[in-house]
C-alpha cells in the first residue's frame, strides 16, 4: 500500500505579480508567497512606498521586484505585464471603495470604483493569462475580491456590484482557461483592519455592525488572508478553479 502525498504549497521557482502590493492585504500576501519561496514582482502605484517596501523585503531573503503599476491604466498594465512577465501566479489586491447611500451614488464615484475594481481586475488577469498561454505555462490567478461579492451592504451597492462582476468574470475565465492549466479564483475577505479600513474601525457603530455579523466574534486581520493566498497559488489547490474561497468568519453562513 502506497501511502497518498501532501501536494507541495512551496511555490520555489514561480514567478508571481502581487498588485495594490504597498499596503494591506497586498502587502501581506506578497509577504506569503516571498515566504513560500515564490520571486515575487509587488506593484503599486506609489513608486516610494514600493521602494521601501522591496528593500525591506529583500532584507529577509527574498526574491522581490518592484514595479510603479496603477491597473486603471488598462493600456500600460498590459504593456508591463506583457515585457515583465510571463507571472505563474497573480494576486490582484488593488481596489477602490467609495462608500454612499444608494440614492447619493454619483456617476464620478460610480465610474471611479467600477474602472479600477472591474475593468482594470479584468484586464489585468487578461494580461497575465495571455503571457501565460504564450508561454504554454500552466498558472494560478488570483483576484482579491470581497464577501460582499455574496451579499449586499448597506452604502455599498457600487462597491458590492463590482465585486458581483468579479466573480462572474472569474468564473468564465476559469472556464475558457482551464484546459490550458491556467486556473482562475478569488479570495473574498470579511472586515479585515488594514489602513484603507481605519474609518470604519474607528466608529463604534459601524464595528458593532460588523462584529454582530462575524460568527467567530472579531474582525479580520491581514494574517488571515496570507494563507489563502499561499493555497490558490501553490499545487495544494490544482483541482480548484473558478470560486471563491470565502474567509469571512461565518458572515455569509448567516
Amino acid at each position: 500500500m502506497t501511502l497518498p502525498k501532501t501536494p507541495s504549497f512551496r511555490l520555489d521557482g514561480k514567478r508571481a505579480l502581487v498588485t495594490g502590493a504597498s499596503s494591506g492585504i497586498g502587502l501581506g500576501c506578497a509577504v506569503a508567497l516571498a515566504e513560500a519561496g515564490a520571486n515575487v514582482t509587488i506593484a503599486a502605484r506609489g513608486a516610494d512606498r514600493l521602494q521601501d517596501i522591496a528593500t525591506q523585503m529583500r532584507t529577509e531573503g527574498w526574491e522581490i521586484e518592484s514595479l510603479v503599476m496603477d491597473i486603471g491604466d488598462v493600456e500600460n498594465t498590459a504593456k508591463q505585464v506583457a515585457d515583465h512577465g510571463p507571472f505563474d501566479i497573480l494576486i490582484n489586491s488593488a481596489g477602490l471603495a467609495r462608500h454612499s447611500e444608494a440614492t447619493k451614488t454619483t456617476p464620478d464615484d460610480f465610474d471611479a470604483v467600477s474602472d479600477l475594481n472591474i475593468k482594470g481586475a479584468y484586464f489585468l488577469t487578461q494580461a497575465v493569462a495571455k503571457g501565460l498561454i504564450a508561454a504554454g505555462k500552466s498558472g494560478s490567478l488570483i483576484n482579491i475580491s470581497s464577501q460582499m461579492a455574496h451579499v449586499g451592504g448597506i452604502d455599498r451597492a457600487v462597491y458590492c456590484g463590482t465585486k458581483h462582476a468579479v466573480e462572474g468574470f472569474t468564473k468564465s475565465m476559469a472556464i475558457e482557461w482551464g484546459k490550458l492549466g491556467i486556473r482562475v479564483n478569488t479570495i473574498c475577505p470579511t472586515f479585515i483592519r488594514t489602513p484603507l479600513t481605519a474609518a470604519t474601525f474607528d466608529d463604534p457603530e459601524k464595528i458593532a455592525w460588523v462584529e454582530s455579523k462575524i460568527k467567530l466574534g472579531r474582525v479580520g486581520e491581514v494574517t488571515d488572508i496570507m494563507g489563502a493566498a499561499v493555497y490558490l497559488a501553490s499545487d495544494a489547490s490544482a483541482m480548484v478553479t473558478g470560486t471563491s474561497l470565502l474567509i469571512d468568519g461565518g458572515w455569509t453562513a448567516g
